[in-house]
């Protein structure tokens, strides 16, 4: 008796980003793949298949609620329902995910690094329209030091100005940026938020 021939691995490759399918989630473009994922290979990602389902039902409760009536079949009530201004603080992004718009403030820290040496951060100076690049040069002449345009460990960016000049940044920012009222600006002091009003 012949042994029987092993017969090749059929692979099934994502139309989206070319990957072989168990592959797409290692990819760039996972996002854009998982609706050909959900449709072609549901048994490779079952958690994506669970995530259509949830959101099918999640959009059709906010249609039901858009139009008055709740999940139940009553009208829905208006007292117990958020305003209208704490709707607009919350964006939905793709994917389902809920991104809070962020508070117009600048936040002021001082880093002590090896004991001696001080950076001070400046954050938020984007959310007023001051462009960072300039703002750091302008820093920079200022208090006749480094300052330069950085990620921080937010992934935001953020102006690191090299020595201990906290204080005096303030008086800088409300000569400078008319924009950026004293209420919006915090220091970072002991871990603690302290306004700088």
């Amino acid at each position: 008796m012949a042994a029987e021939k092993p017969q090749p691995v059929q692979v099934p490759y994502c139309q989206v980003c070319t990957l072989p399918a168990e592959y797409c989630e290692f990819g760039r473009d996972f996002e854009k793949c998982k609706p050909w994922l959900i449709r072609n290979v549901p048994n490779l990602y079952p958690h994506l298949l669970q995530e259509a389902n949830d959101k099918e039902a999640e959009k059709l409760s906010e249609q039901l609620q858009g139009s008055g009536i709740s999940p139940a079949g009553s009208p829905a009530a208006t007292a117990g329902e958020p305003s209208a201004s704490k709707q607009e603080d919350v964006k939905r992004l793709p994917g389902g995910k809920i991104k809070r718009k962020e508070k117009q403030e600048v936040v002021i820290e001082k880093i002590v690094r090896n004991k001696r040496k001080c950076i001070t951060t400046v954050k938020g100076l984007e959310l007023f329209g001051i462009k960072l690049s300039d703002a750091s040069k302008k820093f920079g002449k200022k208090f006749a030091t480094g300052a330069s345009v950085v990620k921080g460990p937010t992934e935001k960016d953020q102006i690191d100005v090299q020595g201990d000049i906290a204080y005096d940044v303030v008086d800088f920012i409300r000569e400078t940026w008319a924009e950026v009222p004293e209420s919006a600006i915090f220091f970072i002091e002991d871990g603690k938020r302290v306004s700088a009003a």
